[in-house]
């Protein structure tokens, strides 16, 4: 384990992970189950979290346009999430840019939707109440 040192702290000490523990650790008690966390647990979470941001990069990276500008953007990450079956439980984190100009016709267009649902609704509570 000592061999996959990555970076320096601020003392110039080789460290195991790149991702500040502390923060891992308030994460990690947030959850109200958690009551404790072991050291060991700690670093190897810590460990595991900062793999599969690399996977996820290197993934995206390889199957986006990152490959043609030599840059990975944010399109290529949500592209990666809604398209792989494994990263498919990041598609509500990575949603898909959309202009704001589309999001208020959405908007408008459900709420239209909504307004004719309720009329037809509406129509057929009258028709059962009489008699």
């Amino acid at each position: 384990m000592a061999d996959a040192v990555v970076g320096k702290d601020k003392c110039g000490e080789q460290r195991l992970v790149s991702l500040p523990l502390s923060r891992i650790r308030v994460i990690m008690k947030s959850s109200p189950e958690v009551s404790s966390i072991n050291q060991e647990a700690l670093v190897l979470t810590a460990k595991a979290t900062e793999l599969f941001v690399q996977y996820l990069a290197t993934y995206s990276y390889r199957h986006g346009s990152g490959k043609e500008k030599k840059a990975l953007t944010y399109s290529d990450l949500s592209n990666t999430a809604e398209e792989s079956e494994t990263f498919q439980f990041l598609a509500d984190i990575l949603p898909k840019k959309i202009l704001a100009s589309k999001y208020l016709k959405m908007l408008k267009e459900k709420k239209e939707e909504e307004e004719e649902e309720n009329d037809s609704n509406d129509e057929r509570d009258d028709e059962e109440a009489e008699p």
